[in-house]
């Protein structure tokens, strides 16, 4: 069936979806396939569960005339967000990065909400299945689209932009995050411009860090970007001022206290801000959206419980933001400091250089009380301040014989990890 003909299906539907266990009333399901899991299998499920009609890709699906049958059932999920995006008309921000992509994510949809209809991408729905879910959740009387994209390896941004087909493109950094996937820095590098890429190849705007060299040197030569940063010479001026604990910024004349920790979410504050001035948001509108935004879901938390301070950023982790988390611990106020920090996934071959590089990040830092947790941090070279546990259940044997009374704890490492789990143990 051509896409339009399917297209036409979709609208008569109330959503989509890709879970038998999340379907909407009347809804779309999209039968995919993984190793370890066949949705065609479920199709008499999720006509159950309320599905007006399926997409499936095999023959034995078939089960009514509600039934679309097609080659694959991805790709055609791909197809049709682009197709609907094209429908739709609504200008779309892409957005991609080493870290802090969620974050800014969220920064830039409470600053344009102030003054727009806004709709972004939920959770990390940011991948290849993800980003066309995010696209066909959008509608027409929106007067923009967020789309967070997520990549582990090249080519991937690339794909995931020809189906957003972004008006406005923003990266937060280039970080040591995905090594394995991207082949190294230079490959992070590479794999992320594919963003400004798109850009360049389809005449959008490019918004562009310009404290930040690599994006600078990425964005070269192309008229069409806006720059921000601490210079009064760029399009926007945005300074930082402090961080301690949370960060602290000035612009245009307008002190916006956040309630986000540590100086490196000052660049996911500053491109939101930036966004929000070139859409005209008024400066007053800005500070607002800025200073109400909260961090949840395991982001630079802060939390209190009992006598000790935490700071919980257990969302994910890599030797950028690992790095600067250390470093941004170091100068906080507080007395009794603790460091829970877990391995870092995905760096490959670089995984052994990189733990041992935080390892001594933290002993450079701190004197005692570094607790190191994972196979990789297991087998670093560490100083006597230092206890090292090959696995979570090993650390929280010995956790639960400690007693913490009147620290500051800093809990950060990969999402597998999930160090949150402390926080039920101390």
């Amino acid at each position: 069936m051509a896409i339009d003909k399917i297209y036409n299906i979709f609208k008569t539907c109330n959503g989509i979806s890709t879970d038998t266990r999340t379907l909407d009333e009347n809804s779309l399901f999209v039968a995919l396939k993984g190793d370890n899991f066949n949705g065609n299998k479920f199709v008499e499920t999720a006509f159950s569960n309320g599905a007006k009609y399926c997409i499936v890709d095999e023959e034995s699906a078939v089960i009514n005339s509600n039934c679309i049958l097609v080659e694959n059932a991805l790709e055609t999920l791909q197809e049709l967000a682009k197709f609907h995006r094209n429908s739709i008309g609504i200008s779309i921000i892409g957005l991609t990065g080493s870290n802090g992509k969620t974050t800014t994510k969220e920064l830039i949809c409470a600053v344009l909400s102030k003054s727009y209809n806004v709709k972004a991408t939920m959770g990390n729905l940011n991948n290849h299945i993800g980003v066309p879910l995010t696209l066909l959740g959008f509608s027409k009387d929106l007067d923009f689209g967020i789309v967070e994209m997520g990549a582990n390896h090249q080519k991937e941004i690339e794909f995931l932009s020809q189906i957003a087909q972004p008006d406005y493109v923003v990266i937060t950094n280039f970080g040591k995050a995905h090594l394995e996937g991207f082949g190294g820095v230079q490959g992070v590098i590479k794999g992320k411009s594919e963003l400004y890429d798109y850009a360049k190849t389809h005449n959008k705007t490019i918004f562009v860090h310009a404290d930040d060299n690599i994006q600078v040197a990425q964005a070269k030569n192309y008229p069409n970007v806006i720059t921000f940063g601490q210079a009064p010479e760029n399009d926007f001026q945005i300074k930082f001022n402090s961080a301690s604990p949370f960060v602290s910024l000035t612009f245009s004349e307008q002190k916006c206290q956040s309630q986000l920790i540590g100086a490196y979410n000052f660049n996911n504050i500053a491109i939101a801000v930036a966004i929000g001035l070139h859409s005209k948001v008024s400066q007053e509108s800005i500070k607002e959206a800025i200073e109400n935004y909260v961090p949840n879901n395991n982001r630079s938390q802060i939390l209190i419980k009992d006598s000790n301070k935490i700071i919980l950023d257990a969302y994910n982790a890599n030797p950028t933001s690992m790095t600067a988390a250390i470093e941004n611990f170091a100068q906080i106020e507080g007395t009794n400091k603790v460091l829970f920090l877990g391995d870092m996934f995905e760096l490959g071959t670089d995984a052994p250089k990189e733990h041992q590089s935080i390892a001594n990040k933290a002993a450079q830092h701190f004197n005692e009380q570094i607790y190191l947790i994972g196979s990789n941090f297991f087998n670093t070279e560490t100083s006597q301040g230092t206890r090292k546990f090959k696995t979570y259940q090993d650390f929280e044997r010995f956790i639960t014989t400690q007693n913490f009374k009147d620290a500051t704890i800093l809990i950060k490492g990969s999402r597998g990890m999930a160090l949150e789990r402390i926080l039920d143990v101390l």
